[in-house]
């Protein structure tokens, strides 16, 4: 049996008994249509591991072998699937494998894997996207050469906005220092079961050569967490958390990065926010 004849999705969540489990933030992706149109924006996959996290049923799973990846690797802490899952690997070939794991202490270099070339194509669980993908872009060494991830709409959105963008904040920064984002295309609820209350969206991240990417992504996750923590305020103000931690004060930083005092965050392009990750990291020696 080959993947693209195995039984309809439908008939295997009904077949194993299974739901979406709200606690972990799973909304199944029935549309092998739409499944196989993410799958397809990770490239030339047939000389790759592909990560993938909570994959549930295995809808994306499947697209992503049928459309060529050399092996999967799925990280998924609900033993519920794993039965599931043994099917797509039989009928794979034995191109998947399953780590059951929590994948926010997963260290995907660390897992062993057919291929030099490794990226992760994934289905997020709602409540723990931003932190993986906080994860992944501050990962030492980067293991990645592509990231085809999906979020809620507004997370997508915020992933890629640009400074003056309503959308704009820390994870726009965090991501801009470390690689190059696209948002690829919206994915209504009603695709999707149970449908969630928001629209979800697919963005396409590519991590950037090692001379551009920022080298401190942990000054720069600090700032920024301190620097957007109280939007409304001014930069003298809102760094004020950030600024003590380095037994500094926010108008030393904020010279030293040649930013005014009075700005808001929002107003800060990400270069700012380097300039300032670097000063802070120089007063904390």
């Amino acid at each position: 049996m080959s993947v693209d004849a195995l039984p309809p999705l439908r008939e295997v969540i009904a077949s194993h008994g299974l739901k979406a489990d709200k606690r972990f933030g799973q909304h199944f992706l029935m549309d092998l249509n739409l499944t196989a149109k993410i799958a397809r924006l990770c490239g030339d996959m047939s000389e790759a591991t592909v990560f993938e996290v909570g994959p549930g049923p295995g809808g994306l799973t499947r697209a992503l072998l049928s459309e060529g990846a050399g092996e999967v690797i799925a990280v998924e802490k609900d033993s519920r699937f794993l039965t599931a899952l043994e099917d797509i690997n039989t009928a794979s070939g034995g191109r998947l494998s399953v780590v059951e794991a929590d994948a926010l202490k997963v260290t995907e270099a660390e897992i062993d894997g057919k291929f030099a070339t490794r990226m992760l194509a994934s289905n997020l669980p709602y409540n723990v996207g931003t932190a993986l993908l906080i994860k992944w872009l501050t990962a030492e060494p980067v293991w990645w050469t592509r990231l085809v991830l999906m979020f809620q709409k507004e997370v997508a959105e915020r992933v890629v906005a640009s400074v003056g963008d309503a959308q704009y904040g820390r994870l726009a920064i965090l991501t801009a220092a470390a690689a190059s984002p696209r948002y690829a295309f919206t994915l209504p609820a009603r695709a999707f079961t149970p449908p969630p209350k928001v629209d979800s969206a697919v963005v396409v991240i590519d991590p950037l050569p090692a001379d551009k990417r920022f080298a401190d992504l942990d000054a720069l996750s600090i700032v920024t967490e301190s620097a957007f923590g109280q939007r409304r305020k001014t930069l003298r103000k809102s760094l004020g958390v950030a600024a003590g931690k380095a037994a500094t004060s926010s108008e030393a930083l904020l010279e030293a990065a040649g930013i005014e005092p009075s700005a808001r965050a929002e107003t800060i392009d990400p270069a700012g926010f380097m300039r300032l990750a670097e000063a802070w990291r120089a007063a904390k020696g």
